[in-house]
């Protein structure tokens, strides 16, 4: 039975969760790990890790990240969204930029 949080989701965030599964299953295949040996190291149920290549939505993010720090990708996780890299967020930033800075005048001390 498939979730409801399937077909809500947009198409483009479904093409990329199912992208990041595909990528998962190559990158334990480049590593010769098996399926067996990334369950144990995650520590989730063989059918949880099977999803997770199938980029199913209903997975807990847990599991996503569990298999990314596996495949030696941790860093990945904690830069999706980085600050830095947030080409709109900066771009308001800069648009938020007052015109002009005056200083207010403050009364002269006695």
């Amino acid at each position: 039975m498939r979730s409801s949080l399937h077909d809500l989701l947009p198409l483009p965030t479904r093409r990329a969760l199912a992208k990041l599964g595909q990528d998962v299953a190559m990158a334990r295949r480049k590593r010769h790990f098996t399926v067996a040996m990334m369950v144990e190291r995650m520590g989730v149920a063989t059918n949880t890790y099977r999803r997770v290549e199938k980029g199913d939505p209903t997975v807990a993010m847990g599991a996503y990240a569990m298999a990314l720090f596996v495949l030696g990708y941790s860093h990945a996780l904690g830069e999706i969204i980085d600050p830095k890299r947030d080409d709109v967020g900066l771009q308001l930033d800069e648009a938020r930029l007052p015109k002009r800075v005056r200083v207010k005048s403050s009364p002269t001390p006695l």
